[in-house]
């Protein structure tokens, strides 16, 4: 665990009873890095142009299943082909249609939390940081691999609150699988609304859920129906299931929250090799067309709502069919859809993400790989930032330390390069001259705790000094940290009348039922 030490009171810890503890590390404050660096291009202009028109061919002569009539019938007056008693899900596109209509999309816009102070601007050279989201697993402080429950939920909800790096919640932590799925957004919902301060996530699974969150959204920050659709206020992602269909529960929740001027995440889960080509650059076109229909379909329910472009192609071992992350392709393609999506002039999200068991050099190297795509590739969106482990299929509260690590030494690495007379240090290197050192100089003393990124968890110093300190490992540190932060965790202040209101809302809406679970 870092050294620093603070006499702040917001930043040292409590236990119950009021007894002190561990002072916990200093973090960055609460910020969104600027992409200050040249995007990396894989792709020339003509090829790039190469997977755009064939985009557009699979949408015009192939097509692509839209599972709900509603939104067939909404595309049908649009001018799309929605197709005959063979075909009936079937919707074709006019290239000239869909890039006229994916032109509305805003390039820009503001994701608004319950605390103003984490309000998010999405797109331009904006980064927001997510936390991992969905895994039905969790690993805990004992490292031992279970269904979630919601006490892990809630453990990692304290985490993402209380990490400065981590911007939102980008789903559920960890599935609160002890919850039935008829309430669990209801339960699950309110927990995160008021457990945390900041940008809330809805699962896009059906038309009613979506109404719910937003109704809870719109209770919690205090604002009325019109104020909230004027202010993005929660998003969702929504997943095609590729290859080239959006089924219904999905579609519904982006009629809700299009026509409520709530962000839309379209993100093709093209798997290259199974569902998807096993090209890259066939991969690659399949998930721009299906995020190019997904992203007509928002401005043709409500021209101007917000979208962001999601791009999630990886690769499969072909010899066992399970996914892969943090690969050559994995890079590739994340770095690919960032072109794609400034073609586009909307924002990007892409993943940090791995596929390793257990926090060891896979889960490392992986993630960083994946980290480094999806920075260089332009992300303005990353989802599965700090938590997630065996491609999805758990969170981990030591990996959400770890990752929140990783992301503050990528804030720091995107921070700017101040280059003035002051930073030139003409005169320390005059005093100090030829031979001599810049540790007693008043120069350097002056930026003693200021000069570089100071981490929370990695260890700088020699061999020897670290084994007198008991040969502590980055796993043991995190570990240590984590347990530090919850056991200081307090959930934010909330008006009472906003959480009495809440609280009704949700009760009465549990008694109901919630909402019926025939998906």
């Amino acid at each position: 665990m870092s050294d620093v030490e603070t006499a702040s009171p917001q930043r040292r810890g409590r236990r119950r009873g009021g007894t002190e503890r561990s002072t916990l590390p200093e973090q960055r404050p609460f910020a969104q890095p600027r992409m200050r660096l040249t995007r990396t291009e894989v792709l020339s202009a003509d090829e790039l142009e190469s997977i755009h028109d064939a985009s557009l061919r699979i949408l015009s002569d192939i097509g692509m299943n839209f599972l709900d009539p509603e939104a067939r019938s909404l595309l049908a007056a649009a001018g799309c082909t929605v197709g005959t008693s063979d075909d009936a899900d079937r919707v074709r596109f006019d290239p000239a249609f869909v890039t006229e209509t994916v032109s509305t999309c805003p390039s820009t816009f503001t994701l608004h939390a319950r605390n103003p102070a984490h309000h998010l601007v999405i797109g331009g050279d904006a980064i927001t940081f997510g936390s991992v989201g969905s895994p039905p697993n969790y690993v805990g402080l004992d490292g031992v691999r279970r269904p979630s429950t919601r006490d892990d939920f809630r453990t990692m909800v304290k985490l993402c609150q209380s990490l400065n790096m981590v911007h939102l919640t980008g789903g559920y932590p960890v599935e609160p699988t002890d919850i039935h799925h008829s309430v669990r957004h209801l339960e699950a919902a309110h927990d995160i609304i008021t457990m945390t301060d900041k940008a809330v996530h809805c699962y896009s699974l059906g038309r009613q859920r979506n109404k719910d969150v937003l109704e809870m959204v719109r209770i919690a920050r205090g604002v009325d129906d019109a104020t909230l659709d004027h202010e993005p206020s929660v998003f969702t992602v929504v997943n095609s299931s590729s290859p080239l269909r959006l089924d219904q529960p999905m579609l519904q929740g982006m009629l809700e929250f299009c026509s409520r001027n709530q962000p839309i995440v379209i993100t093709p889960f093209t798997l290259a090799g199974a569902m998807a080509p096993v090209t890259l650059a066939g991969a690659v076109a399949q998930q721009n067309a299906e995020a190019l229909a997904g992203m007509a379909f928002t401005q043709i329910v409500r021209r101007g709502a917000p979208v962001i472009y999601g791009g999630f192609t990886s690769n499969v071992d072909m010899q066992s069919g399970a996914p892969a992350f943090g690969t050559p392709e994995y890079v590739r393609t994340a770095m690919i859809g960032g072109q794609l999506a400034r073609r586009y002039g909307v924002p990007y999200r892409s993943s940090n993400v791995n596929a390793a068991n257990a926090l060891d050099a896979q889960a490392a190297y992986e993630s960083v790989f994946a980290l480094w795509g999806a920075i260089m590739g332009g992300v303005n969106f990353l989802m599965h930032g700090a938590g997630w482990m065996e491609g999805g299929l758990h969170g981990s509260a030591v990996k959400m330390m770890l990752d929140a690590e990783l992301l503050g030494m990528v804030a720091a690495l995107l921070d700017p390069v101040v280059v003035d007379d002051d930073t030139l240090a003409l005169d320390a290197i005059a005093e100090v001259g030829p031979g001599g050192h810049f540790f007693g100089v008043g120069h350097t003393q002056e930026r003693f705790r200021t000069a570089f990124h100071r981490p929370m968890i990695s260890d700088w110093r020699n061999y020897e000094s670290w084994q007198e300190a008991g040969s502590p490992t980055a796993e043991g540190k995190a570990t240590n940290l984590a347990t530090a932060f919850l056991d200081a965790y307090e959930p934010p202040a909330m008006d009472d009348a906003s959480r009495a209101e809440l609280d009704d809302f949700v009760a009465r809406r549990v008694a109901e039922g919630g909402v019926a679970t025939d998906y």
